[in-house]
Parts: C-alpha cells; structure tokens; sequence
C-alpha cells in the first residue's frame, strides 16, 4: 500500500535484474538436480555425484534428454512431454502404482476467527518472528517477479516493471488471506518461469492455472501418481533457459560483475532468494560506494 516493495523493485539496477534472472534459474536447475536425486547429498563434501544405476536417476535423465532433443526441434511443450513420458514410463516398469481411483472428493477445513491467537501482541519474540517472516517474503517475492519478468520481457527499456504495484498488491493479499484460512504460505513462486517458458505472459494463464489447480483438488489421486523425478527435469530445462539471461551482462566492467556472482552464488548455495538478493544489493551498494561511483546507487539501495 506504501509503494515501499515497488520502488525496491524499480531501483534494483538492470545487472542485479539480470543476475536476479540468472541466479534462480542456477537455483532451480540445482533444485531440479537434487529432486533427481543426479545429485545427493554428502557428509564430507556437502553434494556429491547420485547413483547413476538407480532407475529413478536414470528416467529423470531420459526425461531431461528428451526435452532438450525436442526444444532442438521447436516442438511445442516439450516441458509437459518430458513429463508425460518419464510417468508412462514409470508405470510400465512398475514404479508408478497406478491409483484405484481417479477422484477424490477434498476434505475442507475452514478456521474460524476464534481460532486467531492475538495474546502474542504482547509478546516481544512475536515481533522478531513477524519480522523474519516479513523480511524473507519481501525479498522472495521481489526477486520472483523481477526474475521471471525479466525473461517474459516485462522489464520496460530503464529496467523498470510497470503495473509492479498491483503484482505486488496481489502477492500480498494472496499472503494475508492464506494465513488467516490457515495454508503455508501463498506467494509468488519461481516455478511460473516454466509457465513463461511454454508461452504463458498474461493474466489468463493465471486464471487457467488457476482452475487447473481447483480441479487437480478433485483428480488429486491422479496429480499424486506424477513423481518427483518426473517433474526435476522441467526445473532444469526451465533452470537453463533463464540462466541466458547473462548475455546481456556488462562483463567488462568489474564493479558490475562482482555483484551478479555473488548474487547467483549466494542465492543457490544458501538455497534462498531472499538471501541472493541482499548480498548482492550489499555486495552492490559497498563495491560503488568504495569505488567512488556515487551516481549509480540510490538512497533506496542504500537504506
């Protein structure tokens, strides 16, 4: 309502956009990687090489593969037919159990206002809570909409996003409501990208999506049968295709480069947005202060 988060979003300079865009799609693509269980975790060098020989790994390979042969031939949701493949596939060799039913009718919970605790104002830990939480899907939904913006070519000729307010608006009120009816958070997710991918930039994808989403509440046994290793090779196709957006990067100037290395590093080895974006804002605000390059921050990156 403050137009505070619009302004971020505008002030943000065109290079950190760009990083911004290529850093979750380094993020993504590492999500993809360990969704795959390609990569796994290990306790003496933290990531560490999946078995290859497992069938799992080796669909989600198939499936990445296949989208790549097809994105060379320009056919069209290569995406969903990655998807479709690898879950056909799976139910062949008997790793998909195939559901007994195809609809399920939801179970529906409403809380009630009775249910609010408001005997926390009170408390000072309240408030450290309120603000982490704040902070964090500040900065995650800032830098999910500049990302994905970035790459539908939204981003007007000074790097600005027009109509931020009311995407933000809608982020927001999205948040609120979901609290208050009792869900994990709803926010602006990275995942839209593979959306912008197939072709989706306006708001009638949305509200597609939209519907889909109420209608997989009823197909629900069905949605459940798609595995994860389905659904990884998408986020590194998707992964791949936003982390282009570095071509259009000043690499020559050193002051520039420095903050959008930092900002794709730290965005996916801290496996936060949030966390990319204020080391490069940082990284940003201190390298131009130091240099003396006065001109290119603002009071807003600043503070």
């Amino acid at each position: 309502m403050t137009r505070f988060r619009e302004s971020v979003v505008n002030e943000i300079p065109k290079n950190l956009k760009i990083a911004i865009s290529a850093g979750i799609g380094v993020f993504i693509a590492f999500i993809g990687f360990t969704g795959s269980k390609i990569i796994v975790q290990d306790p003496n060098t933290f990531i560490t090489l999946g078995n290859l020989r497992e069938t799992t790994v080796l669909l989600s390979i198939l499936g990445f593969t296949l989208m790549i042969v097809l994105q060379a031939y320009r056919v069209r949701e290569v995406i969903l037919w990655g998807i479709i493949a690898v879950a056909v596939l799976g139910i062949v060799l008997g790793i998909i159990e195939i559901p007994d039913r195809l609809i399920s009718m939801p179970l529906l919970l409403f809380p009630s206002l009775s249910s609010l605790i408001f005997s926390l104002l009170t408390n000072p830990d309240f408030y450290v809570i309120m603000f982490t939480f704040l902070f964090t899907d500040f900065f995650d939904t800032v830098g999910t909409l500049v990302g994905v913006s970035s790459r539908a070519d939204f981003l007007d000729e000074e790097g600005k996003l027009p109509k931020a307010k009311q995407a933000l608006m809608a982020d927001a009120i999205a948040t609120c409501a979901g609290a208050v009816l009792g869900t994990s958070t709803v926010t602006t997710y990275v995942e839209s990208a593979s959306g912008v991918e197939e072709g989706g930039r306006t708001g009638l994808t949305a509200v597609v999506v939209a519907g889909l989403f109420l209608l997989a509440i009823l197909i629900s046994p069905i949605a459940a049968v798609i595995p994860g290793y389905a659904t990884s090779p998408a986020l590194i196709m998707v992964g791949i295709i936003m982390i282009q957006s570095l071509r259009d990067l000043d690499f020559d100037t050193w002051t520039e480069v420095v903050p959008v290395v930092v900002t794709i590093l730290m965005m996916t080895f801290s496996y936060s947005i949030a966390e990319g974006i204020v080391w490069g804002i940082i990284s940003y605000t201190v390298i131009k202060v130091g240099s003396e390059k006065f001109k290119d921050i603002s009071l807003i990156m600043v503070f």
